[in-house]
């Protein structure tokens, strides 16, 4: 060590030393160790790149087999209840027919009303909703079918002047829509209804 006379050691002299015999800077690269680390880096974000996507993806799986879950849960028993809407239809017209309330016929009528009643409340279980149009009501495309337009004094065009058949939502889809007449009565005819 070379001593200062005043006793102190002098430190630049020393990393002068340890600099002479370390050799080359460790910390120091050469264009080749540039390139690779340029290469690896390149790959670290390629596969970074794939990994987003891949994470992506699977999650887009995750939300579609979700959603297909919960369609399959509420509409996967559309072709059943649309088999099913005859049977709600031929119950109601035997209902409409029973004119004869008779003691005989009381417990027929009383059946027929149960079984009506029970289909009703598993529709309502499963999200089947009846669409009842009264007449009178305005035509709406969206879940009313005509069958026919007939002028009738009294009414407007579009208006409901009879119904053929209950329509049926199925949660927010429709089933199938309510049968109905509709009136074709223009507009002057209905201010001044026709006389014979």
């Amino acid at each position: 060590m070379n001593d200062k006379p005043n006793g102190h050691i002098d430190l630049d002299a020393i990393e002068e030393g340890f600099a002479a015999d370390a050799g080359p800077d460790p910390l120091a690269t050469h264009p080749a160790d540039d390139d690779r680390i340029l290469a690896i880096e390149a790959e670290r974000d390629d596969y970074r790149d794939r990994f987003m996507r891949a994470l992506a993806d699977a999650e887009n799986a995750r939300k579609r087999a979700d959603k297909d879950r919960r369609e399959a849960e509420n509409y996967g028993g559309s072709r059943l209840a649309r088999d099913l809407l005859p049977v709600h239809d031929a119950l109601s017209r035997a209902l409409a027919a029973a004119t004869d309330r008779t003691d005989a016929n009381a417990a027929l009528i009383e059946g027929v009303e149960l079984t009506l009643r029970e289909l009703t409340n598993v529709f309502t279980k499963h999200g089947i909703k009846v669409i009842d149009p009264a007449i009178g009501e305005r035509f709406d495309p969206q879940s009313h079918e005509a069958m026919f337009e007939a002028p009738v004094p009294g009414t407007r065009a579009g208006d409901i002047i009879q119904v053929m058949a209950n329509g049926f939502m199925l949660h927010d889809r429709l089933l199938r829509a309510a049968q109905v007449g509709v009136s074709s009565t223009p507009a002057s005819a209905t201010a001044a209804p026709v006389q014979n």
